[in-house]
């Protein structure tokens, strides 16, 4: 066995392309273990549970590489296809420049092309400057990037509302513009009902209902998770609604938000009293209408028949035999907040990284006791790392944790599909479905799965697919989280019975 660790000091690369290396890496033969990433907290954390001591006097802009490997002519074709994945990233064309060098800032782009909105994928600690340049370029912005601090998010769409502009984010990470998905977007049809989402996974489930019932969408303006704090104060919510109120393409308006600022909600409701159209909302919180209820809402008033949610029963019978504690691991926060919302009511105190009270935190380890929920795209967690959409290995590998721990009984997932998203997620996390369920088995227990999918008919990965896979690794599958949720309660109910 052959074991290295390089360092590659100032070679900063994006999450998503050192997700792709890494998984080029791992696909050589004789690979045991792969990892390329940036130096962060968190990826050194990985390290050290890989058996692999990190160099001295790191910083997240330096790419760390580690490969376990079977000898040294494995090792050789791993750091071959390691060269390689990052040669072909770092050569691949701009694109829409023709043969002109591609633009090397945001408002020289702007001067080159007719473009009026601009998308910003850029570290949290340089997106502020690009998107002022863009803003200075007369261009609205979509900002896909997270870790921007708070007080820049305000300056931003200050800025933006000065000059007649919108900013949808920071940590915006789904927007349908015109009928153009954007970031982590489902295939959905248009249609009357227009969007303003300070929650990207929530925006996608409403998505994904609403084009199941056979209504579409005119626009989803993604405003950033922030925007209805009490420190951003809906900017970004304000100057979203006015742009539907005006848009002749919308009928029916939804506004969606994970719990949201009690104050900063009331005004934002006077603000759509005024608009002229109807505006409903899904405002997280305890009493508040779930999401799939939200959607049944904008189905009637856009003049659809309401669809109910296609399930997916597990194929295992249930007898009850296993832990009492309710396990959620989540990749959309707001997902999360949901299955709290609705797990908490039933089942009390629900511990997160995203606790609904502050008393109901977990510790920095996340170490779970009782009834946990951690949204692994939190920003502690997508530091230098993939978003959990995209790559699944931290949930699988907390699955296994879960399913040796004999406390649990029920583990809740989503899985979210659309373009960006991962290829075939059910491809990484069914065997890791699968693999808890033998876990509990051998011991004598039951466990069981419960999988929110939040997919649409023309999505990619193919939903019918995605299902099925999961299914036959013995999970139960909903199109409605809040029904993946109380199904989730359900089992932990008759567990403890």
């Amino acid at each position: 066995m052959t074991r290295v660790i390089e360092l590659r000091r100032g070679s900063y690369r994006d999450s998503v392309t050192l997700m792709q290396v890494t998984r080029a890496v791992s696909d050589v033969p004789g690979v045991t273990a792969a990892l390329v990433a940036m130096a962060t907290e968190l990826n050194l954390e990985l390290l050290d549970g890989m058996g692999f001591a990190p160099p001295p006097d790191l910083t997240p802009n330096d790419m760390v590489v580690a490969i376990d490997a079977a000898g040294d002519g494995e090792l050789a074709t791993a750091r071959d296809a390691l060269d390689a994945a990052l040669a072909a990233r770092a050569t691949a064309p701009a694109g829409g420049f023709g043969d002109a060098p591609p633009p090397r800032t945001i408002g020289s782009a702007a001067r080159r092309s007719d473009a009026t909105l601009a998308v910003i994928s850029t570290p949290g600690a340089t997106a502020f400057l690009d998107t002022m340049d863009a803003l200075e370029a007369g261009l609205s912005v979509m900002l896909f990037s997270d870790n921007v601090p708070v007080e820049h998010e305000v300056w931003l769409k200050d800025e933006a509302a000065r000059r007649g502009l919108l900013v949808m984010g920071p940590d915006c990470g789904t927007a349908v513009v015109s009928g153009v998905g954007l970031g982590f977007a489902n295939v959905v049809r248009p249609g009357p009902v227009g969007l303003v989402a300070a929650s990207g996974t929530g925006a996608q489930q409403l998505l994904c209902l609403l084009d199941g019932s056979g209504v579409g969408v005119s626009h989803c303006l993604g405003v950033g998770g922030r925007d209805l704090s009490a420190a951003v104060g809906g900017r970004s919510t304000r100057a979203a609604l006015d742009l539907l109120a005006a848009d002749e393409a919308t009928e029916v308006i939804l506004v969606v938000s994970k719990p949201p600022a009690a104050e900063v909600a009331d005004e934002v409701r006077r603000q759509a009293d005024t608009l002229g159209k109807p505006v409903l909302f899904a405002l997280l919180g305890p009493g508040q209408p779930d999401l799939t209820a939200a959607a049944q809402r904008a189905v009637q008033a856009a003049g659809g028949t309401w669809t109910e949610p296609r399930v997916w029963p597990a194929t295992d019978p249930i007898d009850g035999t296993g832990g009492t504690a309710l396990r959620g691991l989540f990749a959309g926060g707001t997902l999360c907040d949901e299955a709290m919302v609705i797990a908490s009511e039933a089942l009390g105190p629900i511990r997160s990284n995203i606790p609904l009270q502050l008393d109901w935190a977990l510790p920095a380890d996340l170490s779970a006791t009782g009834h946990t929920m951690i949204d692994y795209g939190d920003d502690r967690l997508t530091q230098g790392r993939p978003h959990p959409m995209i790559d699944g290995s931290l949930r699988a590998e907390r699955m296994r944790d879960e399913a040796a721990d004999p406390t649990c009984g029920v583990l809740l997932l989503d899985v979210v599909l659309g373009h960006a998203a991962h290829p075939d997620p059910a491809d990484e996390l069914a065997p890791a479905i699968s693999a808890a369920h033998a876990t509990a088995r051998a011991d004598g227990r039951e466990l069981t799965v419960v999988v929110a999918l939040v997919g649409a008919a023309g999505d990619p990965q193919g939903v019918d697919r995605q299902a099925e896979a999961l299914q036959q690794a013995g999970a139960s599958v909903h199109l409605s989280n809040a029904d993946a949720a109380r199904t989730a309660v359900a089992l932990v109910e008759k567990h403890a019975r």
